[in-house]
């Protein structure tokens, strides 16, 4: 176990997660600050003791599973799961579509959770919309940090990535008690996405037997040439924008 594999691990899991609870965290809040905390908390929790458990059921069966074709499985889903944050990155970066406004996600879930008020199952559907909020993504958390650390056998480091990242967003979100809108979500999943589309490249590469030069250094080549191909990308689509926009 090499630092040049545990760092890009741990990086990648941590950045990822953070981006992953502060959405959970922001549909959470909302429920929290237009019911109440007992709503939300029943709900968060309900989520993350499902997850618990699809983590002891289906965890195990990965260490049936061949390395190779490990490798090449999950460093496959790495590049798609890398690329669709990278390209809505992209897009965003270049002004095709809106930057992710965590405010006006929480206005939007106040505004639902106001409406049903008055409604007798109001606490029910609030902690029901905490319950989905956390699984959904916290089932993203799982596969990152299965997807990460299992390739090399570092799952407990991703998994210390994933875990550092919600401590960090609860306890800046416990101090703050708003949306985490200055957290720069959209910079952090291009960093995320070149990252995961990096390791999805460099394992599904060494699934089918590829030998890389420099080993787990040569992650650190392929990032550069992706960081370096999107902020083309950016470029040019950001003077097509500018034309349209001129037009």
């Amino acid at each position: 176990m090499h630092l040049t594999s545990i760092l890009p691990t741990l990086t990648a899991a941590f950045l990822a997660s953070v981006v992953e609870v502060v959405e959970a965290f922001t549909i959470v809040l909302a429920v929290a600050l237009t019911r109440s905390w007992r709503p939300a908390l029943t709900g968060t929790f309900a989520a993350l003791g499902l997850l618990v458990v699809l983590v002891l059921i289906f965890g195990p069966l990965f260490a049936l599973i061949p390395l190779g074709v490990m490798q090449f499985v999950v460093g496959t889903l790495l590049v798609l799961f890398g690329m669709r944050w990278l390209r809505k990155a992209i897009l965003r970066a270049s002004g095709f579509i809106a930057l992710h406004d965590e405010e006006a996600a929480f206005a939007k879930e106040t505004d639902a959770l106001t409406k049903l008020a008055a409604d007798k199952r109001a606490d029910w559907l609030a902690g029901m919309a905490a319950f989905k909020a956390v699984l959904l993504e916290g089932v993203e958390v799982v596969f990152i940090v299965i997807a990460v650390g299992t390739a090399h056998h570092m799952t407990w480091i991703a998994g210390l990535g994933a875990l550092a990242a919600a401590v960090a967003v609860l306890l800046v979100g416990a101090v703050v008690h708003k949306p985490l809108s200055t957290v720069p979500e959209n910079t952090l999943k291009f960093a995320v996405g070149l990252m995961l589309t990096s390791f999805g490249i460099f394992w599904t590469g060494e699934g089918l037997g590829a030998a890389w030069p420099g080993a787990d250094l040569s992650i650190l080549a392929i990032l550069v040439i992706l960081l370096i191909v999107s902020l083309v990308a950016v470029s040019v689509m950001n003077g097509t924008c500018g034309r349209q926009e001129a037009v």
